[in-house]
């Protein structure tokens, strides 16, 4: 089913897998030359109610799209509510210090399985070595299992740790509060498992949420890849693509 066009909506869009097709290493995607001036359009039809809500650090969303708009990282650790406000940042909790020291110890670290610090957070991407990803999640496991303050995150080719009571439905119902959002038909848009909270939370509002790709969703409807997200982002406004 194509997904349905509200009257009044706020997009919520992750970034990887569902902007851009997910790469090799994360500094490798390729953003479309379309998509700024998409992104661009769609502020202007929507009165500036569209987020990227992302994995990613919110100044590396910047970096990529050079368009200002309100973001969402870190999966929620980070908040812009509008272009140009200041990023709230959530202090990290203690225990980031100590997992970030046992995972420079990891004997499995290298050929192929990189540690990305953000910070408030840390990742972990195998997506050079796919080969390893039971490796790597039981790695994550076992180092955080005495780290209660810390919350196991999976993704596509990626884990993550961070603070627990963060993520992606959190910062939509955080969004929905401010202007322009308020008052707004939320739609949230997402390929990977920690989409599925922000899905969940824009339906609780009377939204719903788009699955990208395959695989089990609470989504109320679905697109096959990066492509027809664009094309449906280009079109359901009435926005040439």
């Amino acid at each position: 089913m194509i997904p349905p066009v509200p009257a009044t909506p706020a997009l919520f869009l992750d970034f990887d897998g569902t902007l851009v097709d997910i790469a090799d290493r994360p500094d490798g995607i390729h953003v479309a030359p379309s998509l700024p001036g998409l992104i661009e359009r769609l502020l202007a039809a929507t009165g500036g109610a569209v987020a990227v809500v992302t994995g990613r650090k919110v100044e590396d969303i910047d970096g990529f799209l050079k368009v200002p708009v309100a973001a969402a990282g870190m999966h929620g650790l980070e908040i812009r509510p509008a272009p140009g406000a200041a990023i709230e940042t959530a202090p990290p909790p203690p225990e980031i210090a100590v997992l970030r020291g046992r995972i420079l110890g990891w004997p499995i670290l290298g050929g192929g399985v990189t540690m990305e610090d953000k910070g408030a957070g840390l990742a972990v991407h195998y997506r050079a070595a796919p080969d390893m990803e039971a490796a790597v999640k039981a790695a994550m496991h076992e180092t955080i299992a005495d780290l209660p303050a810390l919350h196991f995150i999976p993704g596509k080719m990626v884990v993550e740790a961070k603070g627990k009571g963060f993520d992606k439905g959190a910062a939509v119902r955080t969004f929905m509060t401010h202007a322009p959002f308020v008052g707004r038909t939320p739609i949230f848009i997402g390929d990977d498992v920690t989409d599925e909270d922000g899905m969940r939370a824009a339906t609780a509002l009377g939204g719903f949420g788009i699955k990208v790709g395959e695989g089990d969703t609470d989504a109320a409807y679905r697109l096959p890849d990066v492509p027809s997200v664009h094309d449906w982002l280009s079109t359901f406004l009435g926005i040439p693509a």
